[in-house]
Order: C-alpha cells, then sequence, then structure tokens
C-alpha cells in the first residue's frame, strides 16, 4: 500500500508530530512524506520525497505575521503549477496534516483525504472559543485552509467525538521531568531583544530563550540565548520549572504533560492561538495576550503558583493510525 503523507511546515508543532506518527504510518505500508512551507527549523532527520514551498505565513518580531514577508514569500504561480502536478495517482490512501497543497490537489483530482490535525478541531463548536474574540473570517480560514473528507482531531481534551487528546512523542514520554532553577522560553514571533528587555527584570530566575532569530548562543544576564536544537530543547524543558510560550498547541500540550508551569501568549491576530490559549486556561495555564508593562508582574506571580497536577494524555498514536488507515482503505 502507497502512502503519502502530507504536513504543514508552518512552525515546528507539525513536523515534531510527523516525526511521531511516521513510524506507524510505516507499519501500514510505503510511506511518502510531503512538507511545504519555510517556518520550520526542526525535522532535517525525516526522509521527506516531497518539499514544497507551498502557502503559509511569516513570524514576525513583533508577535505576529510580518504580513510584508508573508505576501513577499508568496509564489501563487508555483503553488497552482503544484497542485495541478502533484501525482496522487501513485498513492493508495492520502494523510494530510492540514497541508493545503496535497487537500486542494485531491479536491482537483477527485480524491479523499483524511484529516490528522490540531486544526480540523475546529469545525466542531464545542472546542473552546474565547468570548473576547470571534472572527468569521479566521473561522471560514481554519475549515477551508486544508479540506478533507474525514478527520482525527487534537486538542487538549476531547471535547467532540473526533476530537482526541494530543499526540506526545515518545522522546517526551521517557523525559524524566525535574524542578530545575530556570524557565524555558520558546517564543519565536518576538524579538530577543525585546524579551530580554523584560526577562532580565526577574533577576531571581534564569531563563533560557530559544531563539528563531540567533544561529549563535549567547548570555545576557539571567538570560541565555540558545539557537533551536530538539534534543536541546527537550534537555531544557525537562530540567525546567515551567514554560514559556505562544499560543501553539504542541509545545504547550508537552509542558501539560510534562507537569509543567504554563505561561502562554498568543500571537495577535491568530484566531487558533486564542483558542489554544483560552482551552489551556482550565488546564491550570496562565496568559497574557500580549507582552507590555505588566508581564513583569504577571511572571513573578506566575512563577509564584504552584502546579497542581500533570494532565494525562494517554499513548494512543497507534490505535489512532490503525483507525486511519481502515477508514481510508475503504474508500
Amino acid at each position: 500500500m502507497n502512502i503519502l503523507f502530507a504536513v504543514q511546515g508552518t512552525g515546528n508543532g507539525h513536523v515534531s508530530r510527523a516525526r511521531e506518527i511516521l513510524p506507524y504510518l510505516q507499519q501500514h505500508g510505503e510511506v511518502s512524506l510531503l512538507i511545504s512551507g519555510t517556518q520550520f527549523d526542526v525535522g532535517a532527520d525525516l526522509p521527506v520525497k516531497h518539499l514544497h514551498h507551498g502557502m503559509g505565513f511569516v513570524f514576525g518580531s513583533q508577535g505576529g505575521v510580518n504580513m510584508a514577508k508573508t505576501i513577499q514569500q508568496l509564489r501563487p504561480w508555483t503553488f497552482v503549477k503544484d497542485v495541478r502536478n502533484l501525482p496522487l495517482h501513485q498513492y493508495d490512501i492520502i494523510i494530510n496534516d492540514f497541508e493545503p497543497l496535497t487537500a486542494y490537489a485531491a479536491k482537483l483530482q477527485g480524491r479523499k483525504v483524511y484529516g490528522l490535525s490540531h486544526q480540523s478541531s475546529f469545525s466542531s463548536m464545542l472546542a473552546p472559543r474565547p468570548t473576547y474574540k470571534h472572527d468569521h473570517i479566521a473561522e471560514w480560514l481554519i475549515r477551508n485552509y486544508a479540506p478533507y473528507t474525514e478527520a482525527t482531531a487534537f486538542h487538549f481534551k476531547r471535547y467532540d467525538h473526533f476530537i482526541e487528546t494530543p499526540v506526545i512523542r515518545r522522546e517526551v514520554r521517557r523525559l524524566k521531568p525535574k524542578q530545575g532553577d530556570h524557565v524555558t522560553v520558546y517564543l519565536p514571533a518576538y524579538a530577543d531583544d525585546l524579551l530580554i528587555r523584560y526577562l532580565s527584570k526577574l533577576p531571581k530566575m534564569q531563563w533560557e530563550l530559544f531563539s528563531k532569530h540567533n544561529k549563535i548562543g549567547f548570555q545576557y544576564k539571567n538570560v541565555k540565548v540558545r539557537p533551536i536544537n530538539n534534543q536541546d530543547y527537550l534537555q531544557s524543558l525537562e530540567q525546567s520549572v515551567g514554560l514559556l510560550t505562544g499560543g501553539g498547541f504542541e509545545a504547550p500540550a508537552e509542558a501539560l504533560f510534562l507537569g509543567k508551569r504554563l505561561f502562554m501568549i498568543p500571537m495577535s491576530n491568530q484566531f487558533e492561538q486564542h483558542c489554544n490559549a483560552i482551552a489551556a486556561l482550565d488546564l491550570g495555564a496562565a496568559v497574557s495576550l500580549k507582552i507590555d508593562y505588566q508581564l513583569t508582574d504577571k511572571l513573578d506571580c506566575w512563577l509564584k503558583q504552584s502546579v497542581d497536577r500533570k494532565v494525562d494524555f494517554p499513548d494512543h498514536t497507534e490505535g489512532l493510525i490503525r483507525k486511519a488507515i481502515l477508514t481510508a482503505s475503504k474508500w
């Protein structure tokens, strides 16, 4: 059986989850991995067969999407050409993690797609939304960015019948979390100097900042800036007091699983990230909607709080992949 596994390459979460899912897919046939997008920093070891420019956002340095660079890097004619030329006839089954090129190529070629993504959870109105921010355009975009025939979705809780708890990587499950003397920081949409300005105002705590903007590490007062590296990040998280991160999904889920304190700052104008932050609040996370003069006090208060419990995310990946393959095989 030939399987195409298509993965969104905007950010590291999708690619990290693909590393976990891929071996289970390979138990069912020959798997070709397709990644489209330009914003991931991990996954160089993955056996990528199809790598495309795709269509996605470019992170800025002030807490949001850099719209100028996003528009500049768009290649609509390349995207259309890739959609038309993608050889889906070679594959018996198409599995898609929020990847638009494959999704629209399948529509064009009359093929069915099984979705495996966090974003597909938003097709259910039972998934949490913020009361302060409702964006009909964002809702439409999430549902139509990478359409699918049927899906298994991931979220912090099973809000609906097709929504499962997160896929936690085996390398994270093997960690032995300890209470260290630092906070791990991953906020790729913010400039390092902006973060350092606030974090250095809390000198009693050490901060390990994993940077998308610097390839060479350095130390400034109590802030250690480190290039993004999967193993270094996991070691830092394992021994951390907690995680300060954005409003993504995989990184907060891993912190919750390890029983770490979690502080989230969702990107501005990113509806999905605000939804994630609201959902994480219910699991004990702290949230700030922006970085401003109040952030230092909020972080100080957060550090003084105790962690109530680990969140139980069972290891169900093998069963979910078996279900996806069984369903798609019937098509």
